[in-house]
């Protein structure tokens, strides 16, 4: 009867490690996801910095908001001259087109940014009063989600499937605080 049993606890050892080996690979991966989650949220918070940098720039320069407009994205791919900005939206523009390229964000000499890929729009779809400018900074993502609706910045940049491409989105309202009596119209301050 002993014979038959000899190497039984051996099989046994040799199941509980299989079993051990799929858990301590199940955790891994687990590991993996979470840094993954870790780094798309870092993003995102950068990503909210940034847009707020700028909402708070268009604030401050309410009267001149259309000038803040861009033709196409800042940031990543951008060839946007800032030898010498004219005005003080060109001068937001271009400090922003540097953050959004990580110009804080520098390791041996070489700028490496908060986000992948950042961009930045600012577009003007209501120019009537209450005036509308819509901020939005656009990033790649690790992991397909959802695309965004929301903006078309950065559209087509971060390959074939839009559900790489993040976004984040902020209005802008400028409201006529006084009209001109002798044409009704609004005039900004």
């Amino acid at each position: 009867m002993l014979r038959f049993q000899r190497g039984v606890s051996m099989l046994e050892v040799l199941i509980a490690i299989v079993l051990l080996t799929i858990g301590l690979l199940g955790v891994a991966q687990l590991q993996f996801k979470m840094q993954a989650a870790e780094i798309e949220a870092y993003q995102r918070t950068q990503a909210i910095v940034l847009l707020q940098d700028m909402v708070d720039r268009i604030n401050a320069n309410r009267k001149n908001a259309a000038q803040y407009v861009t033709a196409v994205p800042l940031g990543t791919s951008s060839t946007i001259d800032c030898s010498s900005p004219a005005t003080l939206a060109l001068k937001d523009q271009c400090e922003w087109h540097a953050a959004l390229l990580g110009r804080n964000e520098t390791k041996s000499g070489i700028q490496l940014g908060a986000m992948n890929g950042a961009r930045g729009c600012v577009s003007n779809p209501v120019i009537t009063m209450p005036r509308q400018v819509i901020v939005a900074v656009t990033w790649q993502g690790l992991t397909p989600t959802a695309a965004p609706t929301s903006t078309g910045c950065g559209q087509g940049t971060y390959g074939a499937d839009e559900r790489f491409r993040r976004a984040m989105v902020a209005s802008v309202t400028i409201g006529c605080l006084q009209n001109d009596p002798a044409t009704g119209n609004c005039v900004t301050p």
